[in-house]
């Protein structure tokens, strides 16, 4: 950051005098008394009705008179004139003046909105900014989206060519001349609402951007744009209005931000295979943007930083929780990462019964522990073998004895020493516990597997020999991790050290880790002292972390 970008960090400008000139006189006199500048948001003229003002607490009235025709007028006279989008604003700075008309065209209502350039806001996703990685901002109106475009902008154009494509003028500011709190990003105005799609495309073609910052994606068209613009290689930085991702989600003009939604009927070997029914929901395209960011509150956010792998599992009925950021009461950013409830396999959902047949959207969004839901289930791996054979109790701690028929003995072996699973392979049935077989040898129904439904043994029947399949089984049937879920969940604790990094350097004292095993945790101390930070653990297993300092 540029010494200028520096000084201007100390503070926020919002040139309140200037929105006051425009105001009645009694009007302006009337919001100096309340004497609240930091937390006022909007002034509303409506005619036939007494003027107000909109704090963050709550709306105020100002006066105990009504707005008149002349009051309208006095303040229309002394601001630009209203765009297609019955927007207007006043030169160099970032306040913005919406009218309401009559049917004839006359304007009988205002709203003064307060901008502010309030400079050091990003910090709580800087990290996100500077990775590279295109995001969108969600949030309900006046909650600071357009405030932390404008500061992503400035930040950004100390290093990087940043074209804002500004439709309304929130961004830079009325008049040709862009505000300075958007520092050295290039501004591009719009001449309608309706062409900001090919202003868009425009900033790509002709001004070689290495970043486009875009304010309230809302049509469909500008979603199109948007893709096309990603697909070039340019970061986007883009806002729309939603609370969260789901909401964009069902919104069929701005869904293809984040890869769309299409209607998918599968055959029925494959609607088998994942747990489902035939008809479900997935994702058509690959996002538009990487990562989504919904802001709760101007101090509390949420983060979705990988948007397909959150779409897929919305889709699937299990929803990723997001990563929760916000300021303290000292004003430190905290992040806190959700744990998030194991999702389940295919032949978890095929024992489900009903629970597959339901809407993504209605399924339920958590599951209980793997004891829970083992404990009064029928230990069955296909759902053709018949519901009253007995249930193999989990509960117990004794190590299970597995009698095995058709199965490779040595991949088996392989797979619970290296899963750790609490069962052994016996080669005598009448010492086993349970019993373990391919599909095509139980459907032949050969003499072993008569046996053992003599026995009155649980039988659990996989597809085919395969390592995967072998592990899988091992994972639903004793709640265990796959080897390829631990690596995924080792390399996800390792990640953190980087975040971490990324905020000592944003300013934080220090950083705690989520709690994790041994070995990950020895190799999060090892990556700590290769940054050169000081790191040290806490707690008792199995919720022991680390912690890493600054200093």
């Amino acid at each position: 950051m540029n010494e200028d970008s520096k000084n201007k960090a100390q503070g926020n400008s919002n040139d309140i005098e200037a929105l006051l000139g425009v105001l009645p006189v009694d009007v302006a006199l009337a919001v100096r008394q309340k004497n609240d500048f930091d937390n006022l948001l909007e002034i509303i003229l409506d005619l036939g009705r007494c003027p107000s003002a909109r704090f963050v607490s709550g709306e105020v009235r100002l006066l105990d008179r009504f707005v008149e025709h002349d009051d309208i007028e006095y303040a229309t006279s002394r601001i630009s004139e209203f765009d297609a989008d019955n927007r207007a604003g006043m030169e160099r700075t970032l306040h913005r003046i919406s009218a309401i008309r009559n049917r004839r065209g006359r304007v009988i209502g205002l709203t003064c909105r307060v901008g502010r350039a309030v400079y050091g806001t990003i910090d709580i996703i800087e990290d996100l900014v500077n990775s590279g990685e295109s995001i969108l901002i969600l949030g309900k109106p006046g909650v600071g989206k357009t405030t932390i475009l404008r500061e992503a902008a400035r930040t950004l154009a100390d290093k990087k060519r940043v074209i804002i494509v500004d439709t309304s003028n929130e961004i830079g500011g009325d008049g040709d001349v862009p505000h300075p709190a958007v520092g050295s990003a290039r501004r591009m105005q719009v001449p309608k609402p309706s062409l900001q799609h090919e202003v868009m495309i425009e900033a790509v073609e002709n001004h070689n951007p290495e970043v486009i910052v875009i304010d309230e994606i809302g049509r469909e068209l500008e979603a199109l744009a948007a893709r096309t613009i990603a697909e070039r290689g340019v970061q986007l930085i883009g806002t729309a209005h939603g609370n969260a991702l789901e909401n964009l989600l069902l919104n069929p003009t701005l869904s293809d931000l984040v890869g769309g939604i299409e209607s998918v009927t599968l055959s029925d070997d494959e609607a088998r295979r994942r747990g489902t029914q035939k008809t479900v929901l997935e994702r058509r395209s690959p996002p538009t943007f990487n990562i989504l960011v919904e802001i709760q509150e101007r101090n509390r956010l949420n983060v979705h930083r990988d948007i397909a792998s959150a779409v897929d599992a919305i889709l699937r009925g299990y929803p990723l929780a997001p990563e929760e950021r916000y300021r303290d009461e000292k004003g430190k950013i905290r992040m806190v990462r959700a744990s998030q409830a194991k999702a389940p396999t295919a032949s978890q959902s095929l024992r489900a019964g009903k629970n597959m047949e339901n809407s993504p959207f209605q399924r339920r969004t958590g599951l209980a522990e793997p004891q829970a839901q083992t404990k009064n289930r029928k230990e069955r791996y296909e759902d053709f073998v018949d519901p009253e054979d007995p249930i193999l109790n989990l509960e117990d701690s004794r190590e299970k004895r597995m009698f095995v028929f058709g199965v490779a003995r040595n991949r088996l072996l392989q797979a619970i020493k290296s899963m750790n699973a609490p069962v052994s392979v016996v080669r005598d049935l009448k010492d086993a516990d349970m019993f373990l077989t391919q599909r095509r040898y139980y459907r032949d129904r050969l003499q072993p597997i008569v046996d053992a439904e003599a026995k009155g043994l649980p039988i659990f029947v996989i597809r085919s020999n395969s390592m995967p399949q072998i592990e899988q089984f091992l994972a639903d049937t004793f709640g265990l991790a796959t080897p390829q879920e631990k690596r995924e969940k080792d390399d996800e604790a390792l990640a953190q050290v980087d975040i971490a990094v990324d905020l000592l350097q944003a300013g934080e004292p220090y950083v705690d880790l989520q709690p994790t095993v041994a070995h990950i945790r020895k190799r999060q101390h090892e990556l700590a002292r290769e940054y050169g930070l000081v790191s040290q653990s806490f707690g008792k297993d199995p919720n022991r972390y680390v912690r890493i300092y600054r200093d």
